[in-house]
């Protein structure tokens, strides 16, 4: 519904909180720039969704890809560990393995020496 200065967007039909899809919503209202709205009534109608449900789909698929960008980011800045970073993205560490991949994220470091000694390690190891 949108209020008397048309910039007010409530995702749910009152204030009152019901369950759907096995969860329970709250009501949320947020302002949005009119071109948004736009935007999500064109989703919503190619989508075949009433506003609501465009709207939490949108805000669902913006979470999850901000959670993902935000793992990356961390972990490529060397903020946390492999395992914390898809912990954080909501992913398995093989489905983090891949959007490592995909994203081309560098997240292991050596210093030259470092790349140097280990080499030397393992032609030693292999020579054995």
């Amino acid at each position: 519904m949108i209020g008397n200065d048309q910039e007010w967007v409530y995702v749910c039909k009152d204030d009152l909180s019901y369950t759907g899809e096995g969860l329970t919503l709250k009501a949320l209202a947020v302002r949005i720039p009119e071109e948004i709205e736009k935007e999500i009534l064109e989703i919503a109608e190619q989508e075949g969704l009433d506003k609501a449900s465009a709207v939490r789909t949108l805000l669902k698929k913006g979470i999850e890809e901000w959670r993902k960008e935000t793992a990356l980011e961390l972990l490529r800045n060397g903020k946390v560990t492999f395992a914390k970073a898809a912990e954080l993205a909501k992913l398995s560490l093989w489905e983090f393995a891949d959007l490592v991949k995909q994203s081309g994220t560098e997240w292991v470091r050596y210093a030259p020496e470092e790349m140097e000694e280990e080499a030397r390690e393992a032609s030693a190891e292999e020579s054995e």
